[in-house]
C-alpha cells in the first residue's frame, strides 16, 4: 500500500494582514474567517483522507509552539519539519521531503505539498481532486499541480497552460506563466486553456527529489549534507544558509516534463489582502464583518470589510472601507488603498517605539 501525506508550508514574514498579522504570528496563525487559525484548517480540510500521523508542516523555528499550541489535534506528534532561515520554497520542499524519508516516508509514497495560508470552504471538492492527483501521481509517475479555473482576468496570480487532454480531467502542462497585465489575463480567461497557480502539488517523494537534481542541481548538491545534519540544528543552519534561494516554481515546475494539472473541483482564495475578506467573511446588510457579537449598528454603511473581532461594530454613513481593529492598533482606510497597508507597515517598522508591533 502506497503511504499518503500531506507537507503544509508555513513560512511568511506577516505583512499583508498587519496590523493583524506580525513577523511572530503571520498570516497562517490568524482566525480571520472563522474561530480557527488558518494552518488549523488546513490540517483539519485532510481529514478522512490522509491519517493525522502523515500530516506534516514545515515551520521556522519561531513558530514551532504557535504550531503546537494550534494544532495538536490534527498533526503527527513529531510532525514539525524546522527550517532553520527562509531560503523560499525549493529548498524548504528539499528539506522537508529529506525529513520525511528520516520519518519513515519512502520514496514510492506520494506527498501532497499545500500552502497553510489559503482559504477553501468546499472541503468535499477539495478530497475529490486530490484523491485524483494521488491516482495520477501514483499510475503515471509524474508531479501533479492542482489548477484553479479562473473566473476572472486576475493579475496578481501566475497561470498554467494544459496542453493535451488526458480525459477525466487531467492534462499535461504546456506551461507555467508568471503573473500577466490584464488585457493578457483577459485572453488567458477567454481561452479556456489557463488555470491559477494555486501552489498545490501532489508528487512521488522520490520524483520530486530526482526533478530537484535533474533541473536544479546548485540546489540539490546540499541534500548529502543536510540529510547527515537533520539532527544537528547547528550544522544544518550552516549548511541551509548556503544554498541558493528559490522558487519550487522556478527550480523544478517550469522547467520539468514530468508534470501534469487537474482542475480544482473547490472554491480557492489565497487571501492576498484585507479586501480578500469579502469573500470569505459573514455578510451583514451588506458589509463583511468578523466580530464575536452578533449584534452589529449599521445605519447607511455597506461595501465596508471589517475585521474587529473582539469588539462591537458600529458604522454609521460609510461605505467601502477597510477598517481593522485590535488590541494595539486601529487602521482605516478606503477598500481601493488595500495594499497601502505594506506603506503603513513600513512606516510602523521605522518607528522604534513601535517594535513591539511588527
Amino acid at each position: 500500500r502506497v503511504g499518503f501525506h500531506c507537507l503544509v508550508m508555513a513560512g511568511g514574514q506577516g505583512t499583508r494582514f498587519w496590523p493583524e498579522s506580525t513577523s511572530k504570528k503571520p498570516k497562517q496563525f490568524l482566525n480571520l474567517f472563522s474561530d480557527r487559525s488558518l494552518l488549523f484548517e488546513t490540517f483539519d480540510r485532510f481529514d478522512g483522507l490522509i491519517d493525522k500521523e502523515s500530516r506534516f508542516v514545515v515551520t521556522v523555528q519561531s513558530q514551532v509552539d504557535l504550531v503546537h499550541r494550534q494544532c495538536p489535534s490534527v498533526m503527527a506528534e513529531e510532525g514539525i519539519v524546522v527550517e532553520p532561515l527562509g531560503r523560499n520554497t525549493a529548498p524548504c520542499i528539499l528539506l522537508a521531503l529529506l525529513s520525511l524519508r528520516k520519518k519513515g516516508a519512502l520514496d514510492s509514497d506520494i506527498v501532497a505539498i499545500v500552502p497553510a495560508d489559503h482559504v477553501i470552504l468546499n472541503r468535499s471538492g477539495f478530497q475529490k481532486t486530490l484523491i485524483k492527483a494521488k491516482e495520477l501521481a501514483q499510475q503515471r509517475k509524474k508531479i501533479v499541480t492542482i489548477g484553479v479555473p479562473p473566473h476572472f482576468p486576475h493579475t496578481g496570480y501566475g497561470y498554467i497552460k494544459k496542453a493535451s487532454d488526458l480525459g477525466n480531467q487531467a492534462f499535461v502542462v504546456d506551461r507555467f506563466v508568471e503573473k500577466p497585465d490584464l488585457e493578457t489575463a483577459k485572453s488567458y480567461l477567454a481561452s479556456g486553456d489557463y488555470l491559477w497557480n494555486a501552489g498545490m502539488f501532489v508528487t512521488p517523494l522520490g520524483l520530486m527529489l530526482e526533478e530537484l537534481q535533474r533541473h536544479s542541481p546548485s540546489i540539490f548538491e546540499y541534500a548529502p549534507k543536510l540529510e547527515q545534519q537533520l539532527d544537528s540544528p547547528d550544522q544544518l543552519e550552516q549548511t541551509y544558509a548556503q544554498i541558493p534561494s528559490d522558487s519550487i516554481d522556478y527550480a523544478v515546475m517550469e522547467k520539468s516534463e514530468n508534470i501534469l494539472v487537474v482542475p480544482a473541483e473547490f472554491d480557492w482564495n489565497d487571501l492576498g489582502s484585507w479586501t480578500a475578506l469579502e469573500d470569505v467573511c459573514e455578510k451583514r446588510e451588506g458589509n463583511s464583518l468578523k466580530s464575536k457579537f452578533s449584534e452589529s449598528y449599521l445605519e447607511n454603511a455597506e461595501g465596508n470589510i471589517v475585521f474587529a473581532p473582539d469588539q462591537l461594530v458600529c458604522l454609521h454613513q460609510v461605505k467601502d472601507l477597510i477598517v481593522v481593529s485590535n488590541d494595539n492598533v486601529l487602521m482605516v482606510m478606503p477598500k481601493s488603498e488595500g495594499q497601502a497597508v505594506k506603506q503603513i507597515r513600513s512606516w510602523a517598522d521605522q518607528q522604534p517605539n513601535l517594535k513591539d508591533l511588527i
